[in-house]
């Protein structure tokens, strides 16, 4: 689904989202104790602000109001948002900007492994906005971004959080080949709401998507995430587990969904730190190799300590097995 502004505007004249502007406003729910979080001030998340603006670069932990991003600046840990801030779909639960997107950049790719290597990560983590304007849908930019990040910090580990690349012949197969370390597609919520919350998406494509990754390339990680809190049952949670896990895939995240603005979908429930402890022991149980769930926990939240431990518990199955 592509949204389309009235490009005589200016820029800063355009909405946020124009998609939602005629929607009732709805509550905004006070957040519990257990997931407020502390306006970021330390001078790494100044630094990491700086070399991120310097590079001419977005994150999606900007552009999607992510509440870890204190936490991660600091660390200097970000999750950079190829293609623009522009997304063309219009996700009720998403606080990344909606309309026609701007041409790509061709400097983004160098810009982005320069800043890698600069930054010296151990684990980069790179998404983007859907480009459902493009032929392609942004694959072969994405190629070009794991291209530059091996040229200018071969010892960092990549892993990607795509888009589903709807009805683009080709486009995963390109991805693929470039070999990510870990290959990340968000399902974000459970079949029953795909009409209200991710209207432009299709539910058993994106289990399909992931599937077809394992298919392509077993030995590339493989993980999904989803919030909670949106008026899913847990059964219908417990069913999006096996699903996941039909099509093999390694690593589950489920967080808390926070609600953006007025404008967006509203939380229906608060999940407890019970209650996420319980599903992260249900995946296990299932056979996920790493499980990350807490009210806080979003996609990329601690990715480089999360894939070492992805990769010693797939060496710790492999040994179990021979």
């Amino acid at each position: 689904m592509v949204t389309v502004l009235d490009t005589i505007a200016e820029a800063k004249q355009r909405p946020r989202h124009p998609e939602k502007a005629h929607r009732p406003d709805t509550e905004i729910a006070r957040k519990p104790e257990w997931i407020r979080v502390k306006a970021p001030t330390s001078q790494g998340y100044r630094d990491t602000r700086e070399l991120v603006k310097s590079h001419n670069l977005v994150t999606v932990c900007e552009e999607a109001g992510c509440p870890n991003i204190g936490e991660c600046w600091e660390k200097k840990h970000a999750t950079f948002m190829i293609m623009g801030e522009i997304c063309t779909r219009a996700c009720a639960f998403c606080n990344v900007a909606t309309g026609m997107p701007n041409a790509l950049d061709p400097h983004e790719p160098e810009n982005v492994g320069l800043a890698v290597a600069k930054m010296g990560l151990n684990h980069v983590v790179i998404t983007s906005v859907d480009r459902d304007d493009l032929a392609d849908g942004g694959a072969q930019h994405f190629v070009e971004v794991i291209h530059a990040i091996r040229r200018h910090a071969p010892g960092t580990t990549i892993e990607i959080l795509t888009p589903d690349f709807l009805r683009k012949p080709g486009a995963l197969e390109a991805v693929v080949a470039a070999r990510p370390d870990v290959f990340n597609h968000n399902l974000e919520t459970v079949a029953s709401n795909y009409l209200t919350v991710r209207p432009g998406a299709r539910y058993f494509h994106s289990i399909r998507l992931l599937q077809r990754v394992k298919e392509l390339d077993p030995t590339i990680f493989t993980k999904s995430g989803i919030m909670v809190g949106l008026g899913e049952e847990r059964n219908e949670v417990l069913q999006l587990m096996d699903d996941l896990r039909t099509a093999d895939v390694d690593f589950i995240t489920i967080g808390q969904y926070l609600q953006p603005s007025r404008k967006h979908h509203r939380v229906v429930s608060f999940v407890t730190p019970d209650e996420f402890k319980s599903y992260e022991t249900v995946a296990y149980s299932k056979g996920f190799l790493m499980v990350s769930a807490s009210p806080l926990t979003r996609s990329s939240h601690h990715a480089g300590d999360d894939f070492a431990r992805l990769r010693a518990a797939r060496e710790k199955k492999l040994a179990l097995a021979s």
